[in-house]
């Protein structure tokens, strides 16, 4: 049975607020519920010492100078790479020291398994310490590393040759996982995200020192911004592969079928709660459309902003949270846009936790109009929709990328063909039409995150993986 689990990633934690990857703080968290004994590698930021969070050991690996150990963290790489280039001279010490730190780790240590996110380049800091002590290896995708294969050629053979060495493949998505096997063809294990939703209890409980709880949606509960480590902070471009020839897509029912045999379980609050907030959002005096997210053209708000031409003004708000490289380029537009006609399109801004939790509790549905980008990017899961799933709203959604996992098209959401604001606003004006399919919605978000979406089946398959590679 595995008992000891080294994690390495490209950005973790700094000190107990901060924001950083929010759902992989929470899978190690759960991992050590679990009983679990969990240590992290990851690379300093200005100098950055080894240090704990949340009990967890996380090991920084220095890489150049205090001044310039910025690399990852905060903004993403491949924007910070843009506008000084010289930062990728960075990535050669950062594997190099990344990789004799990991074989120290390993030598005093001994882990029983390695689980690498980003395969490019963590597959290659892993590699010499799961040879050397001949430790199963685990290779994890979010999907951004396979677009540096469109981008950067020799990156290909890389991550082909990475992926022979693992002894088991992760993928946050069937998308990702399709273009995974696009590479090698190999076995891969589904194994998305959970929600990152906490009450303040359970924030206090991990500040002190325990392991955390299972996250679930109160009413102080605080969403977190959608997210991930690769799409903020990496070594890699963000997204996914583009121009390569891919196997067909793993059906939603092969899907499903990872999830089947655990026990569907819905919110205690149930049906009850359903009707409680459909009759509470019923009273607003517009329909609420609430996006939240990260202003970036692979998140498809220009097509929400033009669907507010197709909606009464009268009867419909659009609320768009967040900032971005693209904002002023997206309040511009929206300006441009708008009609007497049309509905409002209001920009918040960068909220704190409270305003964020009332955003969510006044809003009528979350929408996330996502497409594949100029850059072949797209969504990799959507972790947001399952959040936002989690407090009770009826999710809009494009049929791009993973987000027909989470979102079962008439079943846990509402799925419209990317770049299509007509077919948005269709959308928004059904659910506002018909109460009766919110609920029945909000009923098929419950099941769907129960069987699929909750941490303990999650880490239950992820743990069945490990202890049958220790085997």
């Amino acid at each position: 049975m595995v008992q000891k689990v080294l994690v390495i990633g490209s950005v973790y934690p700094r000190f107990h607020e901060d924001a950083e990857v929010p759902w992989l703080r929470t899978s190690i968290a759960h991992l050590k519920k679990a009983g679990l004994d969990i240590q992290v590698l990851a690379p300093a930021y200005k100098g950055l010492k080894s240090h704990e969070i949340d009990g967890i050991k996380v090991n920084r690996f220095r890489y150049a100078p205090a001044a310039w150990e910025m690399l990852t963290h905060e903004e993403g790489a491949p924007s910070k790479m843009a506008s000084k280039p010289w930062l990728q001279l960075l990535a050669i010490p950062y594997i190099i020291s990344g990789f004799f730190k990991c074989i120290k780790i390993c030598r005093k240590w001994r882990p029983d398994i390695i689980h690498a996110h980003w395969p490019f380049p963590h597959a290659y800091i892993a590699l010499g310490a799961a040879k050397l002590f001949r430790i199963p290896l685990v290779l994890n995708f979010h999907g951004a590393e396979l677009l540096l294969i469109r981008k950067k050629k020799w990156v290909k053979p890389l991550l082909k040759f990475a992926i022979g060495q693992a002894q088991a493949v992760f993928a946050n998505s069937s998308f990702t996982a399709s273009k995974i096997k696009a590479l090698r063809d190999v076995t891969v294990e589904w194994s998305p995200y959970g929600t990152t939703l906490e009450t303040k209890d359970e924030r206090r409980e991990t500040r002190e020192g325990g392991s955390l709880p299972l996250a679930s949606a109160t009413a102080s509960a605080t969403p977190s911004s959608g997210r991930t480590a690769l799409s903020d902070s990496s070594l890699s471009a963000h997204g996914h592969q583009g121009g390569e020839v891919s196997p067909q897509r793993p059906t939603l029912h092969e899907v499903n079928d990872k999830c089947v045999g655990r026990e569907s379980r819905t919110s205690s609050l149930g049906h009850d709660r359903d009707q409680h907030l459909v009759l509470s959002r019923s009273d607003n005096h517009k329909f609420k459309i609430l996006f939240v997210g990260r202003h970036i053209e692979r998140k498809g708000i220009r097509y929400l902003i033009e669907a507010a031409k197709y909606l009464p003004r009268d009867q419909f708000e659009i609320r768009i949270v967040g900032v971005g490289d693209l904002t002023e380029e997206l309040k511009k537009l929206a300006s441009e846009s708008a009609t007497p006609n049309s509905a409002e399109i209001i920009f918040t801004g960068k909220l704190s936790p409270e305003a964020l939790a009332n955003e969510y509790r006044t809003a009528n549905v979350f929408t996330l109009p996502a497409i594949v980008d100029s850059k072949g990017d797209t969504e990799g899961l959507g972790v947001v929709l399952i959040e936002a799933m989690e407090l009770g709203l009826p999710i809009v959604a494009s049929n791009v990328g993973g987000i027909p996992d989470v979102v079962v098209n008439g079943v846990s959401g509402i799925l419209v063909p990317e770049k299509d604001p007509e077919a948005l606003a269709s959308a928004y004006k059904r659910l506002a039409a018909e109460p009766e399919l919110v609920k029945q919605l909000l009923a098929g978000s419950r099941k769907r995150i129960a069987e699929c979406f909750t941490w303990d089946g999650i880490i239950e398959r992820q743990i069945a993986v490990y202890n049958k590679l220790a085997k």
